[in-house]
């Protein structure tokens, strides 16, 4: 595994949106691309681009979200089972 990666899946990451305040990351879904639930009411699933100006945040449905979480599951098992492991728990943490 390449160590940017394992960094990547190790770290926890956190966005403070303006209105709905800390963010936490759920999944990478491409490249510049992660989803992200609010901290507090984890009903709420955004889209979030990075670019160098900023973030934009898009709002998505539950089902949506989901979806682009469990195609990282799919991913993340290629990548062996520690990798996958921490992907599952964080999944069902918040899906289940």
């Amino acid at each position: 595994m390449a160590p940017d990666l394992k960094a990547a899946v190790t770290s926890e990451r956190y966005l403070n949106h303006p209105t709905f305040g800390m963010l936490y990351r759920v999944s990478p879904v491409a490249e510049g691309r992660d989803l992200y639930a609010t901290l507090y009411a984890q009903r709420i699933f955004f889209l979030v681009t990075l670019q160098s100006r900023g973030a934009i945040f898009e709002v998505i449905p539950l089902m949506d979200a989901r979806h682009h979480a469990e195609q990282n599951l799919a991913r993340s098992r290629r990548s062996g089972p520690e990798e996958h492991g921490r992907w599952r728990q964080l999944f069902d943490q918040t899906f289940l």
